[in-house]
C-alpha cells in the first residue's frame, strides 16, 4: 500500500470515489453540492496549499483524504474514504498518518474534523484514535425557526412536580429551603395529597425546565419518594420524568426530536417505560404504554393538553395546566 499526493489526472477515480462517499453518507437533500463544484475545490486544493492524498493498493486507488490548514496550529480534515473492500486493511490509518505528519511539518498541534452524530462506527474509530468531542453543529429549518422565534405567550408551558406522599407540610418545608437557592420566594402552591400525591406548582418551573428537574432531585431525595415532574412544554409537547431517590430514572418526550434531531438510541431513551413507571407509580403498565405514545410530529399525536391529561390519569396524577 502507498499514499501519495493526488494530481488532476486522478479527476475520475476521485469523482467515483466522492459519489460513493455521497452514497454512504446520505446527505439531507438541503445539501445539494454537485461533483462540479467539490472538484472546483479540489483542483485548486491540488495546485495550491491544502493537502489532497490518494491511497494505492496494487497500484489501484482504493481511498483518500483532503485537509486544510486553517490555522497556523490548526488543521481540518475535510473528507477521508475508503472503497469498502479495501477495509479493515490500515488504508485510513495510513492516509492520517500521512496527514499528521505533513501538518506536523507545518506547525499544526491540533487536526479537527466533522462527523454525523448517526455515525456512531465512525465516531468509536475516532475516539479510539484519540479525537475527543468538542462542539456539535447544529441546522434548523427556517420555517420551523420562525415557527418557534413567535411570541413566547402564543405557546405556553406549564409544569407540575408531584411527590408521593401525604406530608403536605414536609413538601412544604422541603420548597421553603430549595426555592430560595433559585433566587425565588418560598411562595409555590402545595396542593393537598390526592391519590396519594402531593402537587407542587409555581410559575418558575413553568418557565425553567432545568428548575423542575432539580426540584424533582432534591424533593426526592429530601423525602426519600418517588417524584413525577410532568410538564406540558410550548402546547405541543409532553413531558415527564421519573425520579426515586433523588435519582431520574425515566424521561419520556411526546416527540423525542422536538427540540432537534437525535441520534436513535437517543430518540429511543425518551420513551417511556411502562414496567419502571408501573413500579414507582402504581400505574397500569398497560394503560402507560397507551397513552405514553411518541410520534415524530405533535401533528401525529394528540392536542398536548389531551395528552398530558390522559398520561397524568394513567398515573393517577392531575395536569395542572389550567392556571
Amino acid at each position: 500500500m502507498s499514499v501519495r499526493p493526488a494530481t488532476e489526472d486522478d479527476q475520475d477515480v476521485l469523482h467515483e470515489l466522492w459519489d460513493a462517499f455521497q452514497r454512504e453518507l446520505g446527505p439531507p437533500d438541503w445539501w445539494d453540492v454537485s461533483w462540479e463544484e467539490e472538484w472546483a475545490e479540489l483542483r485548486t486544493a491540488i495546485a495550491g496549499d491544502p493537502v489532497v492524498l490518494v491511497a494505492e493498493l496494487d497500484r489501484v486507488v482504493v481511498g483518500y483524504a483532503v485537509c486544510r490548514q486553517r490555522r497556523p496550529r490548526a488543521a481540518h480534515l475535510n473528507d477521508i474514504y475508503v472503497r469498502p473492500h479495501a477495509r479493515a486493511q490500515g488504508v485510513a490509518k495510513e492516509l492520517l498518518a500521512a496527514i499528521t505528519a505533513q501538518m506536523r511539518d507545518r506547525g499544526v498541534e491540533v487536526l479537527t474534523l466533522g462527523v454525523d452524530l448517526a455515525n456512531d462506527i465512525a465516531r468509536t474509530v475516532y475516539r479510539r484514535l484519540g479525537f475527543r468531542e468538542d462542539s456539535v453543529r447544529l441546522v434548523v429549518e427556517l420555517e420551523r425557526l420562525e415557527d418557534r422565534l413567535r411570541a413566547p405567550s402564543e405557546r405556553a408551558s406549564f409544569a407540575s412536580t408531584h411527590v408521593q406522599t401525604d406530608d403536605s407540610d414536609a413538601v412544604g418545608r422541603a420548597l421553603a429551603q430549595f426555592l430560595p437557592r433559585l433566587g425565588h420566594a418560598p411562595d409555590a402552591e402545595v396542593t393537598a395529597a390526592r391519590n396519594g400525591w402531593v402537587t407542587v406548582t409555581d410559575d418558575i418551573f413553568d418557565r425553567d425546565r432545568d428548575a423542575q428537574r432539580r426540584l424533582g432531585s432534591e424533593l426526592s431525595d429530601r423525602l426519600g419518594v418517588p417524584v413525577v415532574a410532568l410538564a406540558l412544554e410550548e402546547e405541543a409537547v409532553v413531558r415527564f420524568l421519573l425520579y426515586d431517590r433523588g435519582r431520574m430514572v425515566d424521561e419520556y418526550l411526546s416527540v423525542p426530536t422536538y427540540y432537534g434531531e437525535l441520534n436513535k438510541a437517543d430518540e429511543l431513551a425518551l420513551a417511556a417505560n411502562p414496567t419502571l413507571v408501573s413500579r414507582l407509580t402504581g400505574a397500569d403498565p398497560t394503560r402507560i404504554r397507551s397513552a405514553a405514545r411518541t410520534a415524530t410530529s405533535p401533528a401525529d399525536l394528540p392536542p398536548a393538553r389531551e395528552l398530558i391529561r390522559e398520561i397524568a390519569a394513567a398515573m393517577n396524577l392531575e395536569a395542572r395546566i389550567e392556571r
